[in-house]
């Protein structure tokens, strides 16, 4: 599959098995104990630091199935994360990359072969799934890998540092871990934190040809990620250099959707998609296609493009935490992993 030493992770023997599905006989459910939980200092200096003085915590992205007002609802398509996105297999290889501060936030940064290939930015951009990216080396692996095909990559830590699986002891969540509570704290953080940085990745890494702005920008995310990317091109947003769009998109195994993510979607689209979702079971991506091919009616339909790629036989998280060890999982992670490629070079190139 092209650059094909990037991608062969070997597995690394600790698994997490995928026992969590959506209609399965073992569903996901919140533990009867809680405990408070708390960001690390310099997340909430951040956080404070973008919020105005006199707001409360805002709605965080992706949840308007809690929030959305009785006059204007907004029906669920992917569901939030489950207590099963913990679960995963570690791959391992050696980072390329590093990390840096843009707008506050650590940031993972990875660079193409060639100078001339930084005129294509995915803003990894890497949008990360619960796992995170900076302790999560799966997810630095499929940045370089994503790098080692011609992008600029750069992948956003809106975590802090706390990873869901700082949360959990062998293949369960620790005792008392109030995984509500988390995802809560981190997409309030990611609300207000994510549009300032990529504002702050758009003036930093421009690229010229002869005088001229050239950068073309893609974004992808995973699970917790996927409203991010639907933000990115939603048509109240524009990819121009002081927008904050993208001229193209793709997710995988998305959570955290409502109908309106779809009918806003104004540019090319990709899904990446497993038999077995908890978060995006069968009948909810059968509506996502009928809602997003709706939307390229209304619209231009050369600028509203999308594509749905499923896999059987592998289920939620297969894009980043499956098992190597497994031909058929192997296969399918790859495969998602490069038609992401080809997708945003049709419309990059």
């Amino acid at each position: 599959m092209g650059s094909h030493e990037t991608l062969d992770h070997v597995h690394a023997g600790n698994a997490f098995p995928d026992a969590c599905f959506y209609g399965a006989t073992s569903v996901c459910r919140a533990p009867a104990v809680f405990r408070p939980l708390h960001w690390p200092s310099h997340c909430c200096q951040a956080l404070s630091s973008l919020l105005p003085p006199t707001t409360t915590s805002p709605t965080p992205t992706g949840t308007r199935m809690q929030s959305a007002a009785a006059s204007a609802p907004d029906p669920v398509i992917a569901a939030p994360s489950g207590v099963c996105c913990i679960e995963g297999y570690p791959h391992v290889g050696t980072p390329k990359g590093e990390f840096v501060s843009i707008a506050e936030v650590e940031t993972y940064v990875t660079r193409p072969p060639s100078k001339e290939q930084e005129n294509r930015v995915i803003f990894k951009l890497y949008f990360p799934d619960v796992w995170g990216i900076n302790d999560f080396q799966n997810g630095q692996l499929l940045c370089d890998y994503f790098a080692s095909n011609g992008f600029l990559v750069l992948a956003l830590d809106y975590f802090c540092g706390d990873p869901v699986t700082k949360h959990r002891t062998g293949n369960a969540p620790n005792p008392g871990f109030d995984f509500e509570a988390w995802k809560a704290k981190h997409q309030a953080f990611a609300k207000v934190a994510v549009p300032k940085w990529i504002a702050a990745v758009k003036a930093q890494f421009v690229y010229h040809t002869s005088g001229t702005e050239t950068t073309k920008y893609a974004c992808v995310g995973y699970c917790f990620g996927a409203p991010y990317v639907m933000d990115c091109l939603s048509s109240s947003t524009s990819p121009s250099p002081s927008g904050l769009g993208t001229h193209v998109g793709a997710f995988g195994h998305p959570a955290f959707l409502n109908e309106s993510h779809f009918t806003n979607c104004a540019r090319p689209l990709f899904l990446s998609c497993a038999e077995t979702d908890h978060t995006f079971p069968a009948e909810a991506r059968h509506r996502a296609e009928e809602l997003l091919t709706q939307r390229a009616k209304e619209v231009d339909s050369k600028g509203m493009r999308f594509q749905i790629q499923l896999f059987s036989g592998v289920s939620h998280g297969f894009s980043l935490r499956g098992d190597m060890s497994n031909p058929w999982e192997r296969y399918a992670k790859e495969e998602s992993a490069s038609g992401i490629v080809r997708w945003f070079k049709m419309f990059m190139d």
